[in-house]
């Protein structure tokens, strides 16, 4: 560890990283262009891979996760209106998340542009710190498109329309390797270039879906011009987005402090490194047992608001069984290849072999993982994420954070410490959400589907004839 004014080259820190390798093990996974771009920058060196890593965990902490969770209620409000055949109020629905994200984008922004300081404040390391407040900066545009991209994609997600956010990531995806690499390589833009990609990237998908919204034909009966409706019902949609942010935010978030937390073990700059590589890797594993996350939600809330429990039921059990299938197959494929993958974020033999030990750690918590994804879904679709928010805080700032801190660095178990703490939390957390699940009265939820339909149909009627 360097002590003063004068930081040593990272050529020369090097040998130290080597030195290093059989003592510390790392972690986890989460979403989108940063997966790409973290590829890039994963070649241009530990202290930029470490910057981005900590820049993208911090904005999630303080951005986008919030976002995402707040647009999760649309899931339940829209879905179970599509089910119930009112289709209009899909697009009331709309407007009033994008209303309420856009004004949470605000203060959200302000926090980025003092990652830095906050980084610091938060004993990060200072180098650190600094590359990842140039990243999160360069990440601001990119929260106003994820604010518009979130409520957009659950308008469709709701309505079963799965292809043209199929097309929409794709061209978006492709277009996004290009941006990365005139960015970063062509105009040596570095970190910040992956950061602006990602921006681009979130505003070209936004634009995309908002251009398939508006000239779709299939999209007719769903969408609606903007009205005041919209505004006057924000408290209600407020009663479910908060605690559907909370669910979702105390799952995401934790991950982050963990990750966060590998910049507090010895020799920060590779611990980060080897986090941020696993941590992308995971979250490439996760696509699909998150796309299953969304199909459960989207069919459990059409089928509860068409009136149809026991098909609700039906569908869980079956989706279930699939992501279980799923994990093991992945698992098999994580562990087989763990010489090779890591590979395609670093050429530095000490953090590859790292990573690679880490991947029997990464298939297991995939496969945990997927089981409550998936029971999540039916958490949103239902409706019961007050009940997915307390789940959440026991499994992870009861068993998961404080196990994972003693581990690390109690017992000197560095970054596997860490990451031995998350399975414990993903293992507590899917066997309370398969609890509840198990013990529902699905009729119930059907009755309660109806009344949530019926509260806000009766609402618009009244600000119509005000």
């Amino acid at each position: 560890m360097d002590t003063g004014k004068q930081e040593p080259s990272l050529d020369d820190q090097l040998p130290q990283v080597s030195e290093e390798n059989n003592r510390f093990e790392s972690r986890k996974g989460f979403m989108k262009p940063e997966v790409i771009s973290i590829a890039f920058v994963g070649h241009l060196g530990e202290l930029a891979l470490a910057g981005s890593s900590i820049a993208n965990a911090f904005a999630s902490v303080v951005g986008f996760t919030l976002l995402r969770g707040l647009g999760s209620a649309l899931e339940t409000f829209s879905g179970q209106s599509y089910g119930a055949k009112q289709y209009r109020m899909l697009g009331i629905h709309l407007q009033r998340g994008i209303v309420v994200l856009l004004l949470v984008s605000i203060p959200i922004s302000i926090i980025l542009t003092n990652a830095a300081r906050i980084l610091k404040f938060c004993r990060q390391d200072p180098q650190i710190s600094e590359q990842a407040g140039q990243y999160a900066r360069f990440l601001i545009p990119g929260v106003f498109g994820v604010a518009l991209l979130e409520c957009h994609v659950r308008f469709l997600q709701t309505q079963k329309k799965v292809v043209p956010m199929m097309i929409s990531s794709g061209i978006t995806t492709l277009l996004h390797v290009l941006v990365c690499w005139m960015l970063v390589v062509k105009y040596g833009l570095g970190l910040r270039g992956a950061a602006l990609a990602n921006s681009i990237s979130y505003w070209i998908n936004a634009l995309l879906l908002i251009a398939y919204v508006w000239l779709s034909p299939s999209c007719k009966e769903t969408r609606a011009e903007f009205s005041r409706d919209a505004l006057h019902g924000i408290p209600g949609f407020l009663k479910l987005a908060i605690p559907s942010c909370v669910m979702l935010g105390l799952e995401v978030w934790s991950f982050e402090i963990i990750t966060l937390s590998s910049g507090l073990l010895p020799n920060p700059k590779f611990e980060s490194s080897v986090f941020s590589i696993s941590y992308n890797m995971y979250f490439v594993a996760y696509m699909i047992p998150l796309g299953l996350s969304g199909a459960i939600s989207t069919r459990v809330s059409n089928e509860l608001g068409a009136g149809r429990p026991q098909a609700a039921l039906l569908a869980v059990r079956v989706v279930v069984s699939l992501v279980m299938i799923e994990g093991i197959i992945m698992a098999t494929f994580l562990i087989s290849g763990r010489k090779l993958w890591p590979q395609l974020y670093s050429k530095e033999k000490g953090v590859v072999e790292r990573v690679g030990n880490l991947l029997l750690f990464l298939a297991l918590s995939h496969f945990l993982d997927g089981i409550t994804s998936v029971l999540s879904g039916t958490c949103r679709g239902c409706g019961w994420q007050r009940i997915g928010a307390f789940v959440n805080f026991g499994a992870y700032y009861i068993i998961g954070i404080p196990s994972a801190v003693v581990l690390a660095f109690v017992f000197h178990m560095g970054g596997k410490g860490l990451w031995v703490g998350i399975i414990l939390a993903l293992f507590v957390q899917a066997s309370l959400l398969a609890i509840v699940t198990l013990c529902t009265d699905w009729d119930k939820q059907a009755r309660k589907a109806k009344d949530r339909i019926q509260d806000s149909t009766t609402e618009k009627h009244i600000v119509a004839s005000a």
